[in-house]
Parts: structure tokens; C-alpha cells; sequence
């Protein structure tokens, strides 16, 4: 039997806010936005290429011996693309606030890229959940 991540709740603030950045500016799919009760709200959106999706919720209480997260308390989120340049590029033409291509050098975090897996750039949704994109040397089929 796998166990497949599909789904990763992200603590938001504002649903409509946090769709329109996940959506218009990260350009991630939006499959679902639902009231699925009184007063309980859900919106999954996926990045492109991706077989898990993140959730925005309100109104829903926690599951059963859970906490809740305070929005934009979720961070290390990570995605992977096969060019890192390009994601980058992309995001900040789509009014994106992302840091400088990084990679981890001998004295921590360094400007440019670095070798086969270590080149990232960081971003963060309007609540401060923070992202971190990586560059993986081919798509995920074909690692």
C-alpha cells in the first residue's frame, strides 16, 4: 500500500487574499473552492505538475487531538523545478517578492547557483508561510 502525500493545510488569514496569490501569482491550478458546511470553507490548489495540493481553510475545526497552526507559521514548503532561473523568473513577473538564486556554500547561504541540487530561491505568501523552490536535475519521472 503507498502512502502518497496529497494534501498540505496552510494556515491563512484571509481565503480570498491567499487563493488570488496562490493562484494569480504562483500560478497554481484551483480545483476546489467549497463550503462544505455552514460556515466551513475549502480551497485546494495545485502547483503545476504536482500530485499534492495545498488547502485553505476556515470554520474547520481541528481534527481530533490536533492543534491548529497560526497563519503563516507553516514554513520549509518545498517545491522542485528543473530550472531554477526560470521558476524564479517567473514568479517575480508575476509580482512574487522571491530571494536571489541561493545555494549552500562553506560559510552557509551564497548568492548564484551551486551544484546538482543545491540551487534554491525562497518566497513567502502574504501571511509569511515561507517557500523554498529547488532546482532538481530532471522531472521527478525521470529521477
Amino acid at each position: 500500500m503507498n502512502w502518497t502525500l496529497e494534501v498540505v493545510v496552510v494556515p491563512v488569514t484571509d481565503l480570498d487574499r491567499a487563493k488570488e496569490f496562490y493562484a494569480d501569482k504562483c500560478g497554481f491550478e484551483a480545483d476546489l473552492d467549497t463550503h462544505v458546511a455552514p460556515g466551513i470553507r475549502i480551497i485546494q490548489l495545485t502547483p503545476p505538475g504536482s500530485r499534492c495540493s495545498i488547502a485553505l481553510q476556515s470554520g474547520m475545526p481541528p481534527a481530533p487531538g490536533t492543534s491548529t497552526m497560526a497563519p503563516g507559521s507553516l514554513q520549509g514548503l518545498q517545491l522542485c523545478v528543473t530550472d531554477i532561473e526560470a521558476a524564479r523568473d517567473r514568479l517575480t513577473s508575476r509580482g512574487v517578492a522571491v530571494s536571489p538564486v541561493r545555494h549552500v556554500g562553506p560559510d552557509g547561504w551564497t548568492d548564484g547557483k551551486g551544484e546538482t541540487w543545491n540551487s534554491f530561491v525562497f518566497f513567502s505568501d502574504p501571511d509569511g508561510n515561507g517557500w523554498t523552490v529547488q532546482e532538481a536535475p530532471s522531472e521527478l519521472a525521470e529521477r
